[in-house]
């Protein structure tokens, strides 16, 4: 009798767990360090929404809330000591009015916020010259 070689068919998947295991790992931690610098949009609209709060901040770091300056880290409280008087504090809206140039991880502190306290955000956007 003779004796047939066959060919095994099967595909070993072990390796390939390891690639992708390895390219999780890799992807997770590149992603970590990768920044995103965005500019605020520019918008042709003329919609005005209504707002009950707003914050302003411009470029060289300065931040007022309801035209009163007011540091970053203190919004938070206030929003909350003004919200406690409200009504439907759900419907309550926060305007973010913020330069050309703030970088957006100051903008996403204050959509942070307005989300912690369950409230909207509408960024500000200038007209279009």
């Amino acid at each position: 009798m003779k004796r047939r070689n066959k060919v095994s068919a099967e595909f070993s998947m072990s390796s390939l767990t390891d690639i992708i295991f390895l390219l999780l790992i890799f992807f997770m931690l590149t992603s970590s360090l990768v920044q995103i610098s965005v500019d605020l949009p520019e918008s042709d609209s003329k919609t005005i929404a209504p707002t009950d709060f707003t914050v302003m901040m411009t470029v060289d770091g300065s931040t007022t809330y309801n035209g009163k300056t007011i540091k970053l880290r203190e919004i938070k409280s206030r929003i909350k000591e003004d919200s406690a008087d409200m009504d439907n504090v759900k419907n309550a809206t926060i305007a973010i009015v913020a330069e050309v140039g703030v970088p957006w991880s100051k903008v996403n502190e204050i959509i942070e916020i307005s989300n912690s306290l369950r409230m909207r955000a509408i960024i500000a956007t200038q007209p279009r010259k």
